[in-house]
């Protein structure tokens, strides 16, 4: 049965936060609250955790869209190759509700990326208990949206959650209310292109 944390959402409690992030380091997946709804989460080379977070979303290995949730820009050259140009652009957007599409890097897993451009999301959060469990973690959490099957939109009450997943998960993070509109979703791998409009706007990129 998942284990239930209730953090606050504008000062969240460091023991809570251990905890959580414990459960991740022994290679449980979690439900975390972001800026923009919440998230299934699990460490970036955990293949049992990742297969487990596809089960849940009904999802197979060639429909996967995982993201790479970052602390700060400083970890995104590990994971994504990114040029000036595309640097500065991710500087003044970030953290928000963006997710962006990027090369990514040898120290990516295969499993995770897209099955046929060796592609990445990763973003930036701007929610202080995601931010937490990252500086606490030391490394990106591998993510997506926590969008049940047969859903028309992502799940946003944490008891509901708890209560349709508490034998699929191993913790959820109850943050609070963060929403039910999913990032933004920028391919920047050639130039600027939208892929998915969502809470982040558009204007930072001229579109």
């Amino acid at each position: 049965m998942a284990q239930f944390f209730m953090i606050h959402p504008e000062n969240p409690q460091a023991r809570l936060i251990r905890e959580a992030v414990k459960i991740l380091r022994e290679g449980g997946v979690i439900v975390y609250p972001t800026d923009s709804c919440y998230a299934l989460g699990c460490m970036l080379g955990d293949k049992a955790a990742l297969e487990r977070i596809l089960d849940i979303r009904g999802l197979d290995l060639k429909q996967r869209m995982m993201t790479l949730v970052c602390h700060d820009l400083s970890e995104l050259a590990n994971y994504a190759k990114v040029d000036n140009s595309q640097y500065r652009a991710l500087k003044s957007t970030t953290p928000g509700s963006y997710t962006f599409i990027l090369q990514a890097t040898r120290e990516v897993p295969r499993r995770t990326l897209h099955p046929k451009r060796a592609t990445i999301g990763l973003r930036v959060p701007d929610h202080k208990v995601a931010l937490a469990l990252l500086e606490e973690l030391g490394e990106p959490i591998l993510s997506c949206t926590l969008m049940l099957p047969g859903d028309a939109e992502p799940l946003s009450d944490p008891y509901e959650i708890r209560e349709r997943l508490e034998h699929a998960v191993d913790a959820v993070v109850d943050g609070g209310w963060c929403g039910t509109e999913p990032t933004t979703v920028i391919d920047m791998t050639d130039g600027v292109e939208l892929v998915r409009q969502g809470k982040g706007p558009l204007a930072p990129f001229g579109l």
